[in-house]
């Protein structure tokens, strides 16, 4: 880092309602680590809940066994940049690089990372949730995370890698490539769903969802049918209309909910699976008509092994995921822009990323301060002092 370039701001979660753009020390590069210049971050879904009505997987009584971190955190896990600075003893990185942010941690010596199952490590989480992510200027993350990029990758597709990834993920636990699928719940990581499946040329995909403008997204990204999920418990019928009877071979189930879990096991054939992607507390379930119909039930959770795929798609086959980009919003008015306007918005926003490089025009407005207090860390580590 140059001189006088050692501090940032960044979007820092201190509880339900309570994000602010805070200006702190930049990180430095600890051992195994790399230091990146942020260029942007995705708004997921789960940062939405941990600013609606969180803390959900943040930590705050006790700091995360991965990262070593507890609330007040830097909030953001889907997030790209380059390379600033290497720590001690990372190899296969250079100052420069553009890379991905693959933001899962993982402790590599128990049963499951050793074999070679990172996502479901005993210690699991997601930097920006369990640990300072990627809302912010610069992000020190290890290095394992961090992918380079052809250069025929922008870094506007590479922020769209984690999501996708969960998607990419849900496919392959999916087993070999079906001939129809169908996807109940068209977010971000449901229209994935559809864009892959279309890569992997399924040739028959129904899309479910109450908005009429997800279902039209989901049409442009591959989708062969569409479901208006109004229709209540006429779904799995029409569904079963659509194919002669026999039911799609596999449901995505992206919802979290007891009633889309019903429609895809109405819908889904003798012998099909329903991929739980979607996160919800309880369900319950017919295992009776589950038996007779030797349908599977399988978790989905997490990524592993995905980003080089990923990259792959895009810089050799042309896969385009910008589509789902429906806004891009400055750091400063990531609060009015971003969480409050997909919790209060019509519903036509998607994806939207935060750019780390934009200075909002609004800042210093009564519109863009509104959540958005500017802090200043206090000498010492003490409580941040608010500065209007």
């Amino acid at each position: 880092m140059s001189a006088g370039t050692q501090r940032m701001r960044a979007a820092v979660w201190y509880g339900a309602k309570d994000v602010r753009i805070a200006e702190m020390d930049i990180p430095a590069a600890g051992r195994g680590e790399v230091l990146i210049e942020v260029a942007f971050s995705g708004i997921c879904g789960s940062d939405l809940h941990e600013y609606a009505d969180g803390p959900h997987a943040i930590p705050v009584a006790e700091p995360h066994p991965a990262s070593g971190a507890r609330a007040p955190l830097v909030l953001g896990h889907e997030f790209c940049g380059t390379v600033v600075e290497l720590g001690p003893s990372v190899t296969g990185l250079t100052r420069g690089d553009r890379v991905a942010v693959e933001p899962n941690y993982r402790c590599g010596r128990c049963p499951r990372c050793r074999a070679g199952e990172y996502n479901i490590c005993r210690h699991f989480g997601f930097a920006g949730l369990m640990g300072n992510g990627g809302m912010a200027e610069y992000a020190a993350v290890p290095a394992y995370m961090a992918h380079r990029l052809p250069e025929n990758v922008s870094l506007e597709q590479a922020a769209l890698f984690e999501p996708a990834s969960v998607a990419l993920h849900a496919l392959r636990r999916a087993g070999t490539t079906p001939g129809t699928v169908m996807v109940v719940g068209l977010g971000p990581v449901g229209l994935l769903t559809v864009r892959l499946a279309a890569e992997r040329e399924v040739p028959r995909i129904v899309a479910v969802d109450v908005s009429p403008a997800r279902l039209h997204r989901a049409s442009a990204l591959g989708a062969t049918d569409l479901i208006d999920a109004r229709l209540g418990e006429g779904v799995g019928e029409r569904i079963r209309e659509l194919t002669g009877g026999e039911g799609v071979d596999v449901a995505f189930e992206v919802v979290g909910s007891e009633s889309t879990l019903r429609t895809c096991l109405d819908a889904t054939r003798r012998g099909g699976r329903v991929v739980l992607v979607g996160l919800a507390q309880e369900m319950s379930l017919d295992s009776f008509a589950l038996v007779n119909n030797e349908q599977s039930i399988i978790a989905s959770v997490g990524y592993r092994d995905t980003y080089p795929e990923l990259i792959r798609l895009v810089a050799e086959r042309g896969l385009d995921l910008t589509p789902l980009v429906t806004s891009t919003i400055a750091l400063d008015t990531l609060v009015p822009d971003g969480f409050e306007a997909l919790l209060d918005g019509p519903g036509d926003q998607i994806k939207i990323l935060v750019d780390l490089a934009a200075r909002s025009d609004r800042l210093g407005s009564p519109e863009a301060s509104a959540g958005t207090r500017r802090v200043r860390p206090q000498p010492g580590g003490g409580e941040p002092e608010t500065s209007e």
